[in-house]
């Protein structure tokens, strides 16, 4: 498990380095790896959020990555354009960190996707 938990700490840095590359400065933190995502997936270029859209934002990102094991289905776009999701499967009880890491291994996933 061991190996496995420094892969994704290797790959996790990874992303890191590219987002700081690209926007010189590293995330500080998972929620701002977050927060890019949910731009991204909002498409609707850069501009001012409010602390609500920001909040927002993150959960579109989550509702995105979590996509890929199932969990969420993408239901449409509202009439502003922000994406809807769906719950479709129950998510397990994890604990803080296995959270944790099932969001920076889908992360990972949805860079090198994109």
């Amino acid at each position: 498990m061991l190996k496995k938990d420094l892969e994704l700490e290797r790959q996790w840095q990874a992303i890191l380095n590219h987002l700081e590359a690209t926007f010189n400065q590293k995330p500080k933190s998972l929620e701002a790896v977050l927060f890019l995502v949910g731009v991204n997936e909002l498409g609707q270029g850069p501009r001012e959020f409010s602390k609500e859209e920001k909040q927002d934002l993150i959960h579109i990102a989550i509702c995105k990555v979590l996509s890929y094991s199932g969990f969420y289905q993408l239901e449409g776009l509202d009439e502003s354009g922000w994406p809807h999701w769906k719950l479709i499967k129950e998510l397990p009880s994890f604990d803080l960190l296995e959270q944790e890491k099932l969001l920076k291994m889908h992360l990972i996933e949805y860079f090198e996707n994109h």
